[in-house]
């Protein structure tokens, strides 16, 4: 039988009373100060005193005891995937963090490789979260959507290219970026353009919608132009071979994916000798600090959010009031950085 490991023999945890009687304060003061709670004025300088005996003890509030007060965990989960959607949304996430911890939340990050959707939902469903914020790479089904809400999951939110019936959504419709590149492109007097797709795991989620987009905005214009889908690994060997049978595919310019890929697959075109941006134009995204130092710099599409409240706040909001109709909220915009490559 397995037993929780007792605390060693001569220490004593820290207790909410140990605190309040080095502050000189009570209990309910210590709890105030500590759980951040504004309803009650409280002068900055017992705040301040009651923090530093906190410190000085090395004492920290009970997570379950709190839950048992707010009658939820407060916890807002936010599942890992595999899947790498770049830079934009790592900067999304560790704003999201800043803002939910700003406003009392416990955020937990909470692994899901090996799991299906629904083995996924359960998994998180037993952490019992107050929220949970959903990557694209992780694709949440309506059943997934009904454990965690039975589970006393009061908002489920997904982020990635398409909204998921049943959870309110942060959509980052990537078919605007592959739609930005090409726009980019065609205006550069390109007309036969290919478009790497990744062959990594779990980036079609991207590839695909920036396929859709690229080919959308040359249906849209009112130029002879084309779009030819480019598999490619992220691996020198791929790009080698992509770029030795180049000249046979008689393209003119080409929207790598990403800056990483636009920079793989221009490095193999130069030492096969197709020049750039002459032979052929070359447009990544994400605008990497990398991309501008390499001969020729590399154009590139940025990404920035578009949001009219802050996703912490936003999530707070849907917390506190749940059981409306699942939101849509549009985050993404794209625009062409010209430089030397295209």
């Amino acid at each position: 039988m397995s037993q929780l490991s007792e605390q060693p023999a001569g220490i004593s945890v820290p207790t909410s009373t140990d605190v309040a009687r080095l502050a000189g304060v009570s209990r309910a003061t210590v709890s105030y100060v500590l759980n951040n709670n504004t309803t009650v004025r409280i002068s900055e300088p017992t705040r301040r005193r009651v923090r530093e005996a906190a410190a000085d003890l090395g004492y920290v509030p009970h997570a379950a005891a709190r839950s048992l007060r707010a009658g939820h965990t407060g916890m807002v989960l936010l599942p890992a995937t595999q899947a790498s959607a770049g830079p934009l949304y790592q900067r999304f996430f560790t704003g999201l963090e800043t803002g939910l911890r700003r406003l009392d939340y416990i955020v937990v990050q909470y692994g899901s490789v090996g799991l299906d959707a629904d083995e996924a939902a359960r998994a998180w469903a037993e952490l019992r979260p107050v929220a949970v914020v959903a990557p694209g790479g992780i694709a949440l089904t309506p059943y997934g959507i009904g454990v965690l809400n039975r589970s006393g999951a009061k908002a489920v939110i997904t982020l990635g290219p398409q909204p998921v019936e049943g959870a309110h959504a942060l959509v980052m419709d990537q078919r605007e970026v592959g739609g930005c590149a090409v726009r980019h492109l065609l205006s550069r007097g390109r007309r036969r353009i290919g478009v790497v797709m990744p062959q990594e795991p779990g980036l079609a989620l991207y590839a695909g919608p920036r396929l859709a987009g690229a080919v959308r905005a040359v249906e849209e214009s009112d130029v002879d132009a084309g779009v030819q889908p480019l598999p490619l690994r992220y691996d020198e060997e791929s790009a080698e071979d992509l770029a030795a049978r180049w000249r046979t595919l008689g393209l003119d310019a080409v929207f790598a994916y990403n800056d990483e890929y636009a920079m793989l697959l221009m490095r193999a075109l130069q030492d096969a000798g197709v020049d750039v941006p002459a032979e052929t134009a070359v447009i990544g995204a994400d605008d990497l600090m990398l991309g501008r130092l390499l001969r020729p710099r590399l154009s590139s599409v940025t990404m920035e959010l578009a949001t009219e409240q802050p996703a912490a706040e936003m999530i707070d909001r849907l917390v506190r009031n749940p059981g409306g109709a699942p939101e849509r909220h549009y985050l993404l915009r794209a625009a062409a950085v010209t430089r030397e490559s295209s």
